[in-house]
């Protein structure tokens, strides 16, 4: 099976945002005046907002507050992003240029809205590397379930066997190895063992390690 596309999460592994979040939970429960559990942002990360506040934060449940409490986080995140910049993660820049001389086709798939994404794309000049992107409004299910990758891999149009996805989370490996892509692991926001526990085929510190004669080798039996 050969490399057929690479399937990028976003937050930790494109960018470097995970204090940008964590500000704008911190900024919403003080204007909420509702309390942050311990450990919630290492719990949640990568989450949709939807899980987040219900399941992590237990905050409420009503449907109605958690779409408009969501919606406000992402805001506030946008906010930040926009006065203080969204920084790439050392390493991607050159990765992708790699992968575009290679024409190995790249796409996104994230729990983030897309108007994150636009603004990053706006400030970092990289929308251009990528496909396509499936983001939280694309799908009905979150990581671990893999109906975001498969979607990905529907925009490269390739079999999801012959995809890699580049993920910094336990349930982005878990989803990507639920339907047969390999899994890279990048040790950004979580424990290598985390990673390889929940099954990655590989797991890289940084980004800056990321080559294509590395993703090729994931297919070699």
């Amino acid at each position: 099976m050969p490399l057929g596309g690479v399937i990028f999460d976003w937050d930790g592994v494109v960018i470097n945002s995970a204090s940008l979040h964590e500000r704008s939970w911190e900024i919403l429960a003080t204007e909420l005046d509702l309390p942050l559990p311990e450990n919630h942002f290492v719990l949640g990360f990568g989450k949709r907002n939807e899980v987040i506040i219900p399941e992590i934060l237990k905050w409420t449940q009503n449907r109605t507050k958690i779409i408009k409490w969501g919606e406000r986080k992402e805001e506030l995140y946008r906010e930040i992003g926009k006065m203080e910049g969204i920084p790439i993660l050392k390493g991607i820049r050159s990765f992708l240029q790699a992968l575009e001389i290679e024409k190995i086709p790249c796409t996104i798939g994230t729990s983030t809205e897309k108007r994150n994404l636009s603004l990053a794309f706006d400030q970092l000049k990289i929308g251009h590397f990528f496909s396509g992107s499936v983001c939280s409004e694309d799908v009905s299910r979150g990581k671990p379930d893999p109906e975001v990758f498969l979607k990905a891999a529907k925009i490269l149009k390739q079999l999801p066997e012959n995809c890699v996805v580049l993920e910094d989370s336990t349930h982005g490996i878990e989803a990507a190895k639920s339907c047969k892509m390999k899994a890279l692991g990048l040790s950004t926001t979580r424990q290598e063992s985390e990673l390889f526990s929940s099954g990655a085929d590989h797991v890289v510190s940084d980004p800056t390690m990321l080559n294509i004669s590395l993703l090729k080798s994931l297919f070699m039996d």
